[in-house]
């Protein structure tokens, strides 16, 4: 398993286009030597879908300067993990998650996270993870409530229609609930459209490896 450089080059450039944007490198399922080749690199942006996976690919690194997301669905039972290994946790989509959160970041763990983002169901599946459009900004209150830093909206759009409405309606839920939240949509597929649509975090895997 490699790099495929000039994939990566060019994913990296189309990112930089667009000021607001960064580029999230989703390293799950690929081996530790290539997150350290990357950090080598100049990159520190990454995701990761699992927590356990997370922890064996990233708490031993030595090079420490890098930024963390779980992108993944948790489990109430990895709470207390994920929260001193990511910086960030993207996949915020039920009450019953944050009150665990909330409960652990009041208990005597040293806490990593520092910002979340709500996962929107934003194409009503129901084999995704997610809060469904019209109950997003409750749980958003809900959220704030209990001293949670959210700091955007994330959503993976049905894989067999075009992406545009769905980034569309993303646009206007985000400006909605919070007009400052950022937005984190757009992968490998359609990371272009996404930018195009006022993404301001791509998750790009599959594209750059080989």
């Amino acid at each position: 398993m490699q790099i495929n450089s000039e994939q990566l080059k060019e994913v990296d450039l189309k990112v930089k286009g667009y000021p607001n944007a960064s580029l999230l490198i989703v390293t799950k399922n690929r081996p530790q030597s290539l997150v350290k080749l990357l950090i080598s690199k100049g990159y520190n942006l990454f995701g990761e879908n699992k927590v356990q996976e997370a922890k064996e690919k990233f708490s031993s690194l030595e090079h420490k300067n890098f930024d963390l997301h779980l992108i993944g669905p948790l489990q109430t039972n990895k709470v207390k993990l994920a929260l001193t290994l990511f910086d960030t946790i993207q996949s915020i989509d039920r009450p019953k998650l944050i009150k665990e959160i909330a409960k652990q970041i009041n208990s005597d763990i040293k806490i990593k996270t520092n910002d979340y983002f709500i996962q929107v169901n934003i194409g009503q599946e129901l084999q995704k993870s997610g809060v469904l459009p019209n109950e997003a900004k409750e749980l958003y209150k809900f959220a704030i409530s209990k001293n949670l830093k959210i700091a955007g909206l994330m959503c993976i759009p049905p894989f067999d229609e075009e992406p545009n409405e769905y980034f569309e309606k993303m646009c206007i839920l985000r400006d909605d609930i919070n007009p400052k939240l950022k937005l984190s949509m757009g992968m490998s597929n359609d990371y272009e459209i996404a930018l195009s649509i006022n993404s301001n975090l791509v998750r790009v895997g599959s594209r750059i490896f080989k």
